[in-house]
């Protein structure tokens, strides 16, 4: 029972801390009201969830607003400000974070190629920037269970658009067990377990307590 030494992130073709970054933009009120893909409490918890591991593993994290500067938006919601509240917001007016001078400096001077990409609208300000990612050479991957369209049918359709192009498609779950993928890297177990549950509450957890108690 003996685990292989950690590989080395820059030719590991998997997801680790040491060679990602999480990239969340526009998870702002009007933007969470308007998606049809998804119920909202389920949306709002997985992309907390999401941002929750990110924190737990150390992952740089760069995180955009549009339009709170002028007026026309509101901050993100509270959820996600009461997990990454503590990090800058990279404020734009493009629709395409991609084309923001800041947001593309602050993404760049992280140093990682391998994005992990979360966005509202999935077929606007998500679609944009994973394509222009993916022409620069970078590698994304987007949870498609922590993103979200005005229409299923928009959503599904700018999925097939980021697939088509080059973009990795993952869940929540497979990000959280991808950068996790080793018990014996005890030091984040707990950060995992903390968000590794379903959005009807099940915890893994506590399931094993309760069946090692009965």
């Amino acid at each position: 029972m003996t685990s292989e030494t950690i590989r080395n992130p820059h030719t590991d073709q998997l997801l680790s801390p040491e060679n990602s970054a999480l990239i969340v933009i526009d998870y702002q009120p009007i933007q969470v009201s308007s998606i049809r893909s998804m119920p909202r409490d389920e949306l709002v918890f997985n992309i907390t969830g999401v941002a929750r591991a990110a924190v737990n593993y150390g992952l740089p994290i760069v995180h955009s607003t549009v339009n709170v500067a002028t007026g026309r938006n509101k901050p993100p919601i509270q959820e996600l400000q009461d997990v990454i509240g503590h990090l800058p917001t990279y404020d734009r007016t493009s629709i395409n974070s991609w084309e923001d001078v800041e947001f593309k400096q602050a993404v760049k001077a992280i140093g990682r190629r391998k994005l992990i990409m979360t966005a509202l609208w999935t077929e606007a300000c998500l679609t944009f920037p994973a394509l222009d990612a993916i022409q620069e050479g970078y590698e994304v991957y987007v949870p498609v269970d922590a993103v979200g369209g005005t229409s299923l049918a928009a959503h599904d359709a700018a999925l097939r658009r980021m697939e088509q192009a080059g973009v990795k498609l993952i869940s929540r779950v497979q990000m959280y067990c991808e950068l996790q993928r080793d018990w014996a890297r005890e030091a984040t177990v707990a950060g995992f377990m903390d968000v590794f549950q379903s959005f009807d509450g099940f915890n893994p957890e506590k399931a094993a307590e309760a069946a090692q108690e009965s």
